[in-house]
């Protein structure tokens, strides 16, 4: 995300009411049902590039023993609020190396901020450099070309304490020549000190399926999709890519 988007930064925050973390139940069960499918029992080591607020992997860290990345470091706070023992640092999907390996890597939404086939490509050759041979790399776009539908609405409120968070977002393609979305996010911050709003514009990047998939291949990774009936109606597929042994 850009270093100008309030909600990695002065608003961080916040993000647990935007999208509280118990809202990921059910995909987290599906992130774990593909996890235990390739890599079996046991306490595996994974890896989530681009963790936030660390939401998704809060359902899995009962499980798994995580280690996560993010280049908001404001972001990082809040994951480590709420997933204590995780160890946590800062950098860039893009670029970011270790010097260790992983049973797993992870992508979850944030892989959206990736806007370019080269920004595409940098991520998934830095899952491939932290995943031992045979390991898994799983991540889920928000939206392939095919699927998107303009313009994508959304809204909610939430409330924890005295704070109460109505967001309303607005995903549309200003260029549909290039490989880009627009997201549009106006924030209704209510606390004991009135009503306040805050705003937000956020560039996503949007591809065909196929080029997902294509890329991923020439990084080395053997691809499947799986896709789970989810309950918005709206069926939730991740895309799985096995690096060679």
């Amino acid at each position: 995300m850009p270093a100008e988007c309030h909600l990695y930064t002065d608003l961080a925050h916040l993000f647990r009411l935007l999208t509280p973390p118990e809202d990921y139940v059910e995909e987290a069960a599906f992130w774990r049902e593909v996890l235990r499918g390739r890599l079996g029992p046991g306490r595996h080591q994974i890896l989530e590039l681009g963790v936030g607020g660390g939401h998704n992997l809060s359902h899995l860290t009962a499980d798994f023993d995580a280690t996560a990345v993010d280049l908001s470091e404001a972001m990082l706070e809040q994951c480590r609020r709420l997933n204590p023992g995780v160890e946590l640092l800062v950098g860039d999907m893009r670029s970011v190396r270790l010097q260790r390996v992983f049973d797993a890597v992870l992508i979850h939404d944030a892989i959206g901020s990736m806007t370019t086939q080269a920004d595409l490509t940098a991520a998934f050759v830095t899952a491939a450099t932290h995943l031992r041979p045979g390991g898994v790399f799983i991540t889920s776009p928000d939206f392939f070309l095919e699927d998107f539908r303009e313009p994508a609405v959304d809204t909610a409120t939430h409330s924890e304490g005295e704070t109460s968070l109505t967001y309303f977002e607005y995903v549309w393609d200003p260029d549909p020549s290039d490989t880009s979305v627009e997201a549009v996010l106006t924030y209704l911050i209510r606390d004991r000190a009135g009503l306040r709003i805050e705003h937000d514009r956020l560039v996503m990047g949007l591809f065909p399926k196929a080029i997902w998939i294509h890329l991923m291949t020439d990084v080395g990774f053997h691809v499947s999709e799986q896709t789970f009936p989810h309950s918005s109606g709206r069926p939730y597929t991740l895309l799985v890519g096995q690096a060679p042994d």
